[in-house]
């Protein structure tokens, strides 16, 4: 006895048409979540089941969906910063600035003042294995690290260095320090920079500290322009000085060589004289009278020897001026003599 054929079972169309969109949402949330982009400025550390796997260059990589790979993105090329006392709007980091700005400012310096801190510090994330998993939380960590720093650096100078002439020395020691925190703690970071930026006094002793800056600042213009005229009037001395004593120095060696001259000049003529003084005698008369008689203006020689009335010889007497020639013809005459 054959028993009766059955047809064959088949799906109803309504069922498969609405299993086709989910199977497409799946495949699509599948390949979506399969691959990620890694942007130029970062490296994407690669987590699989929680486990640390690998790093990834910048560019296009795939993973396992479904949670099974948890890729972390860093911005290891891009210099990062902390901000403290003060947040700049639209910034990415969640980091950058702390919800209570006021109270990291406060700080008390090494005389036991009061003063407001502002600074930046400029960090670059320079292990990303050390600063994911050696480190919770490694930004909050970071903003403690900076802080304590920052404290102890300001409470070892009294307020004005810390306002006034200790902002270069403050902003060197504090890098060096939050450096050396930072490899003890193994963050994974590199302190680039620290910058202080506003350092005020508290509101109620503002105005002290404004007069009290404003006399510092009056004092150092008046000692600059005394050095100015100081720089001005010393070289002037000096120049001075220093002609004059070449001018001393050139009159002495003058003077000591006319008078060597003069002793030498001398010695020559007591030699002489010792060899014949009358005749040295005589000639050094008539030296000296040839040198002395062209400045005497009134000359008169006397003959003591001579009896008489006209024992003088007038020298003074000037020339007669020349008489004119006589005219044609006639011999000029000649004046008689006495």
């Amino acid at each position: 006895m054959k028993l009766p054929s059955l047809p064959p079972l088949r799906t109803p169309p309504a069922r498969a048409f609405r299993a086709t969109p989910v199977i497409l949402v799946l495949l699509a949330v599948v390949i979506w979540s399969s691959w990620y982009t890694v942007p130029s400025d970062s490296v994407a550390v690669l987590q699989r089941f929680g486990k640390y796997r690998s790093e990834a260059p910048p560019g296009l990589h795939f993973k396992i969906p479904f949670g099974v790979d948890a890729v972390t993105i860093l911005p290891v090329k891009r210099q990062l910063k902390q901000e403290f006392g003060f947040s700049t709007p639209g910034s990415s980091n969640p980091d950058q600035f702390s919800d209570e700005p006021e109270a990291e400012t406060r700080m008390v310096t090494g005389d036991l003042n009061a003063a407001l801190v502002e600074w930046v510090v400029q960090y670059r994330i320079s292990e990303p294995f050390k600063y994911l998993f050696d480190v919770r939380e490694p930004g909050a960590t970071l903003r403690d690290v900076s802080e304590s720093v920052m404290r102890e650096v300001v409470g070892d100078r009294t307020v004005d260095e810390v306002i006034t002439i200790g902002r270069q020395e403050i902003e060197s020691e504090a890098l060096a320090k939050m450096q050396q925190l930072a490899t003890k703690y193994n963050m994974g970071v590199s302190i680039d920079q620290v910058q202080l930026k506003n350092i005020n006094p508290p509101t109620p002793v503002q105005d002290s500290f404004n007069e009290v800056n404003q006399a510092q600042q009056e004092k150092e213009r008046l000692i600059n322009e005394a050095r100015r005229d100081y720089n001005r009037v010393i070289p002037l001395a000096e120049g001075e000085k220093d002609q004059r004593i070449r001018e001393a120095e050139g009159y002495r060696l003058k003077r000591t060589n006319e008078a060597e001259g003069d002793v030498a000049r001398f010695n020559a003529v007591f030699a002489q004289y010792q060899k014949a003084p009358d005749v040295t005698r005589r000639r050094l008369y008539l030296e000296t009278m040839q040198q002395i008689m062209p400045a005497v203006q009134n000359k008169v020689i006397v003959d003591e020897n001579m009896q008489g009335i006209l024992p003088l010889l007038n020298l003074d007497k000037k020339a007669l001026p020349a008489k004119p020639q006589a005219a044609a013809g006639q011999e000029p005459q000649q004046e008689a003599t006495p």
